[in-house]
């Protein structure tokens, strides 16, 4: 299906404008749709077996494949918070493709957090109803908009986080075979968990095969 909100794979790089009012808004992670955010917790996720406690701290460990010590720092954080500032010494060492690649990790990423709490989430993301999602920020305008004007009611940026929500939920409402509780680990190089490639997830955690899995981008 093809959905009037996808991503390809090279974003739109042209700004978006929004309403503030008219839209979902994901800011503060107590809020009403604070659970989209990667820092919501209550959302854990289990990839080869090892739990990882929000799709932040997935997120920042997919930028070091080929570090697995820094990986292990990443997902043995408690807070999102302290994850996402785990992996900021380690920046100039992400995976070369990082800029490249980026916005397809956070698709899978959310994608898995789906899969693994697909009530709980799907559910929020069902609530949003046809409202477009956006990602509010101080200071990024790439994975979300910051407020530009003086009464605080334009949201301006590519929203990439929010496009890919709206992505997913799109997907969702179709998913009528519960398909979107299984994912395949993606199509790139050096998709890997602390040395180990990572394998097909599943809602029950992860499932292991002896068949390659079609990727799944």
């Amino acid at each position: 299906m093809t959905s009037r909100f996808s991503i390809d794979q090279t974003p739109n790089r042209l700004l978006r404008r929004y309403v503030r009012h008219e839209v979902v808004v994901v800011y503060k992670t107590k809020e009403a749709f604070g659970g989209l955010s990667n820092m919501a917790s209550g959302y854990p996720l289990q990839i080869n077996g090892i739990r990882i406690l929000t799709s932040e701290a997935l997120y920042q460990a997919c930028r070091f494949p080929h570090i697995p010590e820094v990986q292990k720092k990443i997902i043995g954080q408690h807070s999102p918070m302290t994850a996402k500032m785990q992996s900021k010494p380690h920046r100039k060492d992400s995976r070369s493709d990082w800029d490249d690649v980026r916005h397809k990790v956070m698709r899978w990423c959310l994608r898995v957090k789906l899969a693994q709490n697909y009530e709980k989430f799907g559910r929020l993301l069902l609530d949003t109803g046809d409202r477009a999602i956006v990602e509010q920020s101080r200071k990024d305008n790439y994975w979300g908009a910051k407020l530009v004007d003086e009464i605080g009611d334009a949201l301006v940026g590519q929203n990439v986080l929010g496009r890919l929500l709206m992505e997913l939920r799109e997907k969702l409402k179709s998913d009528v075979e519960g398909e979107l509780k299984q994912v395949s680990p993606l199509g790139i190089p050096e998709f890997m968990l602390l040395g180990k490639p990572i394998e097909r997830v599943s809602s029950q955690g992860v499932e292991y095969s002896q068949e390659p899995q079609r990727p799944l981008i």
